[in-house]
C-alpha cells in the first residue's frame, strides 16, 4: 500500500493511512544488544514509554526540530500493528494477536529530557515524532526472529540488525504488556532500535526499512525529512537544555559527540600505582595543596595487598524505624549497589563513622569479587569479618561488628558524592590503599601526581641506601646541597645508559 498524506495531528483529526487513530503507541526502552552495550545498562525486563497518537506521521513527510534545541535524534525500529484484541495472552498466542509489521522511526529530542522526568512525553512526543511505513508485512505470513531493521541517512547507511538478536523476543513483548494493559486492533508497539542511532539537523534525510531477507519482503523505505521549526516554545514552557551527558547519549558516543573521552584508569596507571606506597601519594597530593584526601579510620583485612580502582558510592543514613521499613527491606539500594558493581570498581560506603553495626557480610562481599570489583572501602563496621578477609577481594573497614546493618543504618541512595573516613569521595575519583590506609585521588591530578610520587621513591630508594652504608640524614634526607648534585649526576648516567 502506497501511503497518503495526513492531515496535522493538531487538528485532532489525525488518521494514519496504514493504522487508522490508534488507541496507543507504546514504546520499548533498550531491546537490541549493541545498543544495550552502547548504553551501558543492561535490562532484566523489559520497560516500556507512551507515545501520543498525535505523533503518528506517514512516509515522505517532514518532522520539526523545535527552535532552541540541538539534539533531534532518529532511532529506526520494527513496528508491531496489533490486529485482535489482547488481554493477558501467552507468549505462545501472543504472536497470533498481531496483524503486521511495519519500519518505525522513533524520533526524540533529548533537549527536553530533563523536562520530562523519565516520561518522554514532550522529549518523544512531539508530532510527527513517529513516521510508519510505507507499507504492511502481514504478521502470519512473516517470521518475527526473521526480520532486519535498516536506516539511512542522506544515503548513507547507519543502522543495521536483525530481530533474532533481540533480549525481548517480539511476542513476548505482547504478552507482557497484555498482563496489565488491554491491547486494542490498531495499536502500535515499537519494539526498541539497535546501535547506530545519532543527531540529525534541518535538511537531513532519513530513511528506515524493515525486510525479511529469506523472503525477500520489504516494508519500502521509510523516509523523513528534518526541518527547522519556526515557532519557539513560550516562555512559560520548559526550555531546551542540554549538557555532556545528554549530547553523548544522543549521538551515540562522548566521541561522535565531539566531546573529550572520560578518565580511563590504564593498565599503565595501575601498573605505576601497584609500584608506588599510599604515603608517596599522599606527600604528593600535600604538596600540591590537597591535605583532605585520605579515608581516615580504615584498616585492611589484607595485609601486603593493595587496593587500585574507580570508586562507586553508596550512602546510609543513620536508622530510623519506619525509613527502614521503607528502604531496608527487599530489593534495596545497598542490594542494587552490589549488583551493579563491575571490573575495576571499588565500592566506597558512607556510614558516618558508625561502628555499632555491620555494613557489609560475606555474602555481599563475594557477590562484589565476583562481578570483578577491585575492593570495598566503608567507616563503618564488617560482619563475617574473618570469612570477609578469607576473599581475594581486600575491604578496609572500621573493623569487625556481629550486628546487622539495620541496628544502625537505612541504605539510602548510591552513585553520588559520599563522605568517608573525613574525605569526600566522587563516583569516578581513583582511590588506592594498602596497609598505611586509603587515599582518594581525583582525576584530574592522577597523572602528574603519579610521575611525581615514582620519582620520588627513586629518591628515596637512593637515600635509604646511602643511609644503609652509614651516612647521616643532614643534608641527605631530603636531598640538597652535595647530596642532590651527586643523586642527579647519578640518574643522568643511567639514563645515557
Amino acid at each position: 500500500m502506497t501511503t497518503d498524506a495526513v492531515r496535522s495531528p493538531a487538528d485532532g483529526l489525525a488518521h494514519h493511512p496504514l493504522v487508522g487513530r490508534p488507541g496507543k503507541v507504546i514504546a520499548l526502552h533498550l531491546n537490541y544488544p549493541s545498543r544495550i552495550a552502547q548504553r551501558g545498562r543492561a535490562p532484566a525486563r523489559p520497560s516500556y514509554f507512551l507515545k501520543p497518537v498525535t505523533s503518528l506521521a506517514a512516509d515522505g513527510g517532514s518532522v520539526e526540530r523545535p527552535p532552541g534545541a540541538e539534539l533531534l535524534a532518529f532511532e529506526g525500529e520494527i513496528a508491531l500493528v496489533i490486529g485482535a484484541t489482547a488481554r493477558r495472552v501467552s507468549r505462545e498466542d501472543a504472536w497470533s494477536h498481531v496483524s503486521a509489521v511495519t519500519a518505525a522511526n522513533d524520533l526524540g529530542v533529548y533537549d527536553l529530557r530533563a523536562a520530562d522526568k523519565g516520561s518522554n512525553l514532550r522529549s518523544k512526543g512531539g508530532d510527527g515524532f513517529t513516521p510508519l511505513g510505507p507499507e504492511l508485512l502481514p504478521a502470519a505470513e512473516i517470521d518475527p526472529a526473521g526480520l532486519r531493521v535498516r536506516t539511512w541517512v542522506n544515503g548513507e547507511q547507519v543502522q543495521d540488525d536483525t530481530s533474532g538478536t533481540v533480549v525481548f523476543p517480539f511476542a513476548e513483548l505482547v504478552s507482557d504488556l497484555s498482563q496489565l494493559i488491554t491491547l486494542e486492533p490498531g495499536d502500535v508497539v515499537l519494539t526498541g532500535t539497535p546501535a547506530g542511532s545519532s543527531v540529525v539537523g534541518p535538511g537531513d534525510v532519513v530513511e528506515v526499512e524493515v525486510d525479511e531477507p529469506a523472503s525477500g519482503r520489504s516494508t519500502g523505505r521509510l523516509r523523513t525529512t528534518v526541518v527547522e521549526g519556526a515557532e519557539p516554545l513560550p516562555e512559560f514552557s520548559a526550555q531546551p537544555a542540554v549538557d555532556d551527558h545528554q549530547r553523548a547519549e544522543a549521538w551515540g558516543s562522548r566521541e561522535a559527540a565531539g566531546l573529550e573521552p572520560l578518565f580511563e584508569l590504564t593498565e599503565e596507571m595501575r601498573a605505576k600505582l601497584e609500584k608506588v606506597a599510599v604515603a608517596t601519594l599522599s606527600a604528593q597530593l600535600r604538596k600540591r595543596g590537597y591535605d583532605q584526601l585520605s579515608i581516615d579510620g580504615v584498616r585492611t583485612n589484607k595485609p601486603g595487598s593493595k587496593l587500585i580502582g574507580r570508586a562507586r558510592t553508596l550512602r546510609f543514613v543513620p536508622a530510623r524505624e519506619d525509613l527502614f521499613r521503607s528502604h531496608g527491606g527487599g530489593y534495596n539500594a545497598q542490594k542494587r549497589t552490589f549488583d551493579s558493581l563491575g571490573p575495576g570498581d571499588v565500592l566506597v560506603v558512607e556510614a558516618r563513622g558508625e561502628r555499632g553495626s555491620g555494613t557489609v557480610g560475606d555474602i555481599l562481599a563475594l557477590r562484589a569479587q565476583v562481578r570483578g570489583a577491585t575492593g570495598i572501602v566503608t567507616d563503618g563496621g564488617v560482619r563475617d569479618h574473618t570469612a570477609v578477609a578469607e576473599l581475594e577481594i581486600p575491604t578496609f573497614s572500621n573493623g569487625p561488628h556481629p550486628a546487622v546493618l539495620g541496628r544502625k543504618h537505612v541504605p539510602w541512595d548510591n552513585d553520588i558524592t559520599v563522605a568517608c573516613g573525613g574525605a569526600t569521595v566522587q563516583p569516578g575519583d581513583v582511590i588506592v590503599g594498602d596497609d598505611d590506609g586509603v587515599l582518594v585521588i581525583p582525576p584530574a591530578l592522577l597523572g602528574d601526581v603519579l610521575d611525581a610520587a615514582i620519582e620520588q621513591e627513586a629518591e628515596e630508594e637512593w637515600i635509604a641506601a646511602r643511609v644503609a652504608e652509614g651516612a647521616a640524614v643532614d643534608g641527605l634526607y631530603p636531598l640538597t646541597g652535595e647530596w642532590r648534585r651527586r643523586y642527579d649526576a647519578e640518574r643522568a648516567q643511567e639514563g645515557t645508559r
